[in-house]
Protein backbone atom coordinates (compact mmCIF):
# COMPACT_ATOMS: atom_id res chain seq x y z
CA UNK A 1 0.00 0.00 0.00
CA UNK A 2 2.65 2.31 0.50
CA UNK A 3 3.52 2.23 -3.35
CA UNK A 4 0.47 4.14 -3.70
CA UNK A 5 0.99 7.76 -5.38
CA UNK A 6 -2.52 9.82 -4.84
CA UNK A 7 -3.51 11.87 -7.61
CA UNK A 8 -6.26 14.44 -8.01
CA UNK A 9 -7.47 14.50 -12.17
CA UNK A 10 -8.78 16.67 -14.40
CA UNK A 11 -9.61 17.41 -17.96
CA UNK A 12 -8.63 19.76 -20.54
CA UNK A 13 -10.33 18.96 -23.82
CA UNK A 14 -10.86 15.10 -24.17
CA UNK A 15 -7.23 14.49 -22.05
CA UNK A 16 -7.03 13.62 -18.66
CA UNK A 17 -4.20 15.25 -16.04
CA UNK A 18 -3.38 14.65 -12.76
CA UNK A 19 -1.82 16.62 -9.56
CA UNK A 20 -0.16 15.36 -6.73
CA UNK A 21 -3.03 15.51 -4.33
CA UNK A 22 -0.39 16.27 -1.70
CA UNK A 23 -0.81 19.94 -3.37
CA UNK A 24 -4.51 20.31 -4.07
CA UNK A 25 -6.36 22.47 -1.13
CA UNK A 26 -9.58 22.26 -2.68
CA UNK A 27 -11.94 22.20 -5.66
CA UNK A 28 -14.09 25.05 -6.46
CA UNK A 29 -17.02 26.21 -9.01
CA UNK A 30 -15.82 28.28 -11.59
CA UNK A 31 -16.09 31.86 -10.13
CA UNK A 32 -15.52 35.93 -11.43
CA UNK A 33 -11.87 36.62 -11.66
CA UNK A 34 -10.41 40.23 -11.46
CA UNK A 35 -7.78 40.48 -14.51
CA UNK A 36 -4.54 41.48 -13.31
CA UNK A 37 -2.71 44.24 -15.90
CA UNK A 38 0.77 43.61 -17.47
CA UNK A 39 0.55 39.81 -16.26
CA UNK A 40 1.90 37.05 -18.45
CA UNK A 41 -1.17 35.55 -20.90
CA UNK A 42 -1.96 32.45 -18.86
CA UNK A 43 -2.47 34.22 -15.48
CA UNK A 44 -5.78 34.54 -15.87
CA UNK A 45 -6.09 37.40 -12.84
CA UNK A 46 -6.98 37.07 -9.32
CA UNK A 47 -9.96 35.93 -7.44
CA UNK A 48 -11.16 36.16 -3.68
CA UNK A 49 -11.32 33.05 -2.21
CA UNK A 50 -13.21 33.65 1.68
CA UNK A 51 -11.39 36.77 2.48
CA UNK A 52 -8.09 35.64 0.20
CA UNK A 53 -6.53 36.93 -2.53
CA UNK A 54 -5.61 34.22 -4.96
CA UNK A 55 -3.84 34.07 -8.26
CA UNK A 56 -5.48 32.12 -11.19
CA UNK A 57 -3.32 30.28 -13.95
CA UNK A 58 -5.56 29.48 -17.30
CA UNK A 59 -3.89 25.78 -17.73
CA UNK A 60 -5.33 26.01 -21.13
CA UNK A 61 -3.51 28.57 -21.86
CA UNK A 62 -0.46 27.97 -20.39
CA UNK A 63 -0.43 24.58 -22.21
CA UNK A 64 -1.02 26.41 -25.68
CA UNK A 65 -4.81 25.31 -26.11
CA UNK A 66 -7.43 27.29 -27.63
CA UNK A 67 -9.45 29.12 -25.08
CA UNK A 68 -12.78 27.86 -24.12
CA UNK A 69 -15.70 29.54 -22.20
CA UNK A 70 -16.08 28.83 -18.80
CA UNK A 71 -19.00 26.34 -18.10
CA UNK A 72 -20.60 24.69 -15.41
CA UNK A 73 -18.03 22.04 -15.23
CA UNK A 74 -14.95 24.18 -15.14
CA UNK A 75 -13.15 24.12 -11.61
CA UNK A 76 -10.55 26.11 -10.05
CA UNK A 77 -8.16 24.05 -8.40
CA UNK A 78 -6.79 25.75 -5.70
CA UNK A 79 -3.39 23.98 -5.08
CA UNK A 80 -0.66 25.01 -2.25
CA UNK A 81 3.15 25.33 -3.26
CA UNK A 82 5.93 26.27 -1.04
CA UNK A 83 3.03 28.26 0.88
CA UNK A 84 1.33 29.92 -2.11
CA UNK A 85 -2.26 29.38 -2.82
CA UNK A 86 -2.57 29.50 -6.23
CA UNK A 87 -5.57 28.49 -8.50
CA UNK A 88 -5.83 26.62 -11.72
CA UNK A 89 -8.60 26.85 -14.23
CA UNK A 90 -9.58 23.18 -15.50
CA UNK A 91 -12.23 22.29 -18.03
CA UNK A 92 -13.97 19.65 -15.47
CA UNK A 93 -12.35 17.80 -11.93
CA UNK A 94 -13.82 15.09 -10.05
CA UNK A 95 -12.09 12.33 -9.27
CA UNK A 96 -9.23 11.18 -7.04
CA UNK A 97 -7.25 8.56 -8.63
CA UNK A 98 -4.46 5.92 -6.70
CA UNK A 99 -1.51 4.94 -9.38
CA UNK A 100 0.90 2.22 -7.99
CA UNK A 101 4.46 2.29 -9.07
CA UNK A 102 4.03 -0.08 -11.56
CA UNK A 103 1.30 1.41 -13.22
CA UNK A 104 3.61 5.09 -13.63
CA UNK A 105 6.31 5.83 -16.16
CA UNK A 106 8.60 8.52 -16.79
CA UNK A 107 6.80 10.89 -19.61
CA UNK A 108 8.79 10.42 -23.68
CA UNK A 109 11.00 13.26 -24.54
CA UNK A 110 9.91 14.42 -27.80
CA UNK A 111 11.91 16.96 -29.35
CA UNK A 112 12.13 20.38 -27.61
CA UNK A 113 8.77 20.98 -26.78
CA UNK A 114 8.45 23.04 -23.61
CA UNK A 115 5.55 21.98 -23.24
CA UNK A 116 7.02 18.34 -22.94
CA UNK A 117 8.62 19.39 -19.47
CA UNK A 118 5.26 20.01 -17.78
CA UNK A 119 4.95 16.33 -18.33
CA UNK A 120 6.77 14.50 -15.42
CA UNK A 121 5.33 11.80 -15.69
CA UNK A 122 2.32 9.18 -17.45
CA UNK A 123 -0.08 7.43 -15.39
CA UNK A 124 -1.90 3.65 -17.04
CA UNK A 125 -5.59 3.08 -15.29
CA UNK A 126 -6.53 0.31 -17.50
CA UNK A 127 -6.82 2.00 -21.08
CA UNK A 128 -6.35 5.31 -19.73
CA UNK A 129 -3.62 7.49 -20.09
CA UNK A 130 -3.13 10.49 -17.50
CA UNK A 131 -0.48 12.55 -17.86
CA UNK A 132 1.51 13.74 -14.56
CA UNK A 133 2.38 16.98 -14.35
CA UNK A 134 5.29 18.98 -12.71
CA UNK A 135 3.36 21.99 -10.99
CA UNK A 136 7.05 23.89 -10.38
CA UNK A 137 7.42 23.87 -14.23
CA UNK A 138 3.71 24.45 -15.22
CA UNK A 139 3.62 28.05 -12.96
CA UNK A 140 7.27 28.68 -13.96
CA UNK A 141 8.09 28.63 -10.14
CA UNK A 142 11.86 29.24 -9.46
CA UNK A 143 12.67 30.88 -6.42
CA UNK A 144 9.44 30.07 -4.91
CA UNK A 145 10.74 27.48 -2.78
CA UNK A 146 13.77 29.43 -1.18
CA UNK A 147 11.27 32.16 -0.03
Amino acid sequence: MEDLREYVVFKIDNEYYGINIKFVENIEKAQSITRVPFAQSYLEGVINLRGNIIPVVNLRERFMMESKDITKDTRIIIINFSGYNIGLVVDSSSEVVQFDEENIEKAPKIGNLAKNDFIKEVGKENERIVMLIDIKKVLDIVELESK
